[in-house]
């Protein structure tokens, strides 16, 4: 008996909270919370879709695979809580805090931020909360930003007609009156997912050479 309760002591240290079970109260939590913060956003109709309707819904949904995620946890148990760093909070919360100051201008103190919109906000979010994993590489990072922000842009902007800033305050000013709106926004979207595919096509390319090099110098050898 003794011998078994020493096992359970090092090997199997069980913790009233399991990973599943906390991740997915806090799924919960961050739903809710997204409920609230949009509860004063007019989310329209199906057929006219205000800027409320998305972020509810998608809250909505986040909050009920949360549910789903603890209750499973709940049922089927799983891996304890263990200790995690800060390095991963820590820098999405900057990039969060990033994107908020820069997609529209913000003041801080006597300094504002400038507009950047989201084609440049949204790059700039995606690079730095990648960075939250010691993994990351840059040039991965830079094509996925690219992606999907140009997804993003696309969306909400082309497709839902969402009022979100779009195009830095420069460009706006400069481009007004001249270019539509709409073709702007498709031009800078296509500008954006051209130059990400160009990227993945040249990294793909790089690895294919770099393999088969390997390839050769072991069959020399």
């Amino acid at each position: 008996m003794s011998e078994r309760s020493g096992d359970d002591r090092s090997g199997r240290a069980l913790t009233p909270l399991s990973q599943n079970v906390a991740a997915g109260l806090g799924l919960v939590l961050l739903g809710l919370f997204g409920v609230w913060a949009s509860a004063d956003l007019p989310r329209g109709t199906l057929g006219a879709m205000g800027p409320g309707m998305l972020p509810h819904w998608v809250a909505i949904g986040v909050a009920a695979c949360g549910a789903v995620l603890a209750a499973t946890g709940l049922v089927r148990g799983g891996a304890g809580l263990q200790a995690v760093g800060l390095r991963g909070p820590v820098v999405v919360v900057l990039a969060i805090l990033a994107f908020a100051a820069t997609i529209r201008p913000t003041a801080l103190g006597p300094v504002t931020t400038p507009g950047l919109g989201l084609m440049v906000a949204g790059p700039l979010t995606v690079i730095l909360a990648g960075y939250a994993s010691p993994e990351a590489r840059f040039r991965e990072l830079l094509i996925l930003a690219l992606l999907l922000t140009a997804g993003c842009m696309l969306l909400f902007g082309d497709l839902l007609n969402l009022p979100i800033p779009l195009f830095p305050a420069a460009l706006v000013e400069a481009a007004s009156g001249r270019i539509p709106s709409r073709v702007l926004l498709r031009l800078a979207a296509g500008a954006l997912a051209l130059t990400g595919l160009g990227l993945l096509l040249l990294q793909r390319r790089s690895t294919r050479r770099g393999g088969t090099d390997v390839t050769r110098h072991s069959m020399t050898a």
